[in-house]
């Protein structure tokens, strides 16, 4: 059976991972404005994220817009989208698993082997929610690349990782670490063992003869 000290640190990494995901999610700065070449007008940066654009001047002003049309949208920003979207929603199913199989909970206390079996379904699904954060921040974070070194993208268009990439990538590992905690779930020291007791005398066996 799992320990009550690995349960509750692995919940925490994946509580922090989901916390972080969500953030990722509603950032903007998905992707930056590169400052790489010569002709570079620095007078302004530019940043990209799943539901808006920004533009932050020199002198401190930012302005967004949100996307307008969900059909014309890229596929990438859809597809990430919908990664992220399942990640936080199955990180919260998880969340609410583990409240119920975690042994520091006295929920399903009287049925300990099914409350750990309850425990490593919730980390499971932790680690299918984190590969799903991980998958849509490297897509995105792949496509970024590729378009700053195709020759064909002009300089003035090319962008670089924003810091919401580093956030959802440090949040997918946090998940897919504490869901790897959670399912640590080894065996019963006692379960298939009988107990051990001293060897009673019996109450015919003859006791020592003392002089």
């Amino acid at each position: 059976m799992a320990s009550a000290g690995i349960q509750l640190l692995g919940f925490t990494l994946a509580f922090l991972g989901v916390i972080g995901s969500i953030a990722s999610t509603v950032m903007v700065e998905w992707k930056a404005s590169s400052y790489a070449g010569d002709n570079i007008i620095t007078a302004q940066a530019m940043y990209e994220g799943l539901w808006k654009t920004c533009v932050s001047q020199s002198t401190g002003q930012i302005q967004c817009k949100v996307y307008d049309s969900l059909l014309q949208l890229p596929g990438i920003v859809l597809g990430t989208r919908g990664l992220m979207l399942c990640a936080i929603l199955l990180g919260i199913i998880s969340m609410m698993v583990e409240m119920v199989g975690m042994r520091c909970t006295t929920c399903m206390a009287e049925a300990p082997e099914q409350k750990d079996k309850v425990a490593l379904a919730g980390g499971v699904i932790f680690i299918i929610a984190g590969l799903l954060a991980l998958a849509g921040t490297s897509w995105y974070g792949h496509r970024i690349a590729k378009d700053f070194y195709n020759p064909f993208t002009p300089t003035n268009s090319r962008y670089e990782f924003g810091s919401a990439l580093y956030v959802g990538w440090g949040a997918a590992s946090l998940i897919i670490i504490g869901g790897s905690f959670l399912c640590c779930n080894c065996s019963t020291d006692g379960s298939g063992k009988q107990p051990r007791y001293p060897t009673s005398r019996s109450a015919g066996q003859p006791g020592k003869d003392y002089v």
